[in-house]
């Protein structure tokens, strides 16, 4: 925890806060001709940020019916102006495009647009795609591979060939030829564990 009785406080200076400088008297309303207080702020206009007329307020409210900022700049210059403001005035580039479209690409807004939407289309069939491929495990695998399958398989692929493989291999389908009853119980068991994974 500090010591704030230190001896190094004392020797720490601080500058005194500079109180703010009014003027010893109330301004005047700059209204050529009046003599009211000049209590009211209005701004000055383009090319005057930050800048301001003081007013009383029937000065005020006549300066504000009258203000235009855009006075004086052509149709096409406000328009400029407006879509400059969408940005905050900050430079912008188009991004996410292939081929990275420079300023002076001529490509309009329609182009871009069926651009971005060809891009969201083929990212999206491309999750899909990604969505139906099975993550097979060593197991399954090895399970398919018995069955005589690849990891293409699926539900009814493998249960077409299971129900396929008992009947050739079942000694009660073979005149009770019981040679391939190991091969039928692998294939039992290979069956069983795609189905308890869920891929049969």
């Amino acid at each position: 925890m500090m010591n704030l009785n230190s001896p190094l406080f004392d020797k720490v200076r601080s500058k005194p806060v500079a109180e703010e400088v009014r003027p010893a008297v109330d301004p005047i309303c700059e209204h050529p001709g009046c003599k009211h207080k000049g209590e009211f702020r209005a701004p000055k206009g383009r090319d005057h940020e930050g800048q301001f007329h003081l007013f009383c307020l029937d000065h005020v409210r006549e300066y504000n019916q009258s203000y235009n900022y855009f006075a004086g700049m052509t149709d096409s210059a406000v328009q400029s102006y407006q879509k400059d403001a969408l940005t905050g005035h900050r430079p912008t580039w188009a991004a996410g495009v292939t081929g990275g479209l420079g300023p002076e690409s001529k490509l309009d807004a329609a182009t871009l647009l069926r651009a971005r939407l060809e891009r969201l289309r083929k990212a999206r069939e491309a999750a899909q795609r990604e969505g139906q491929r099975k993550i097979i495990g060593k197991m399954a695998l090895k399970a398919l591979d018995t069955l005589g399958l690849d990891e293409t398989a699926d539900r009814q692929a493998i249960r077409r060939r299971f129900k396929e493989l008992a009947k050739r291999l079942h000694p009660d389908l073979n005149e009770g030829d019981r040679s391939r009853e190991d091969k039928l119980r692998a294939i039992i068991d290979a069956y069983n564990y795609l189905k308890s994974a869920g891929l049969a």
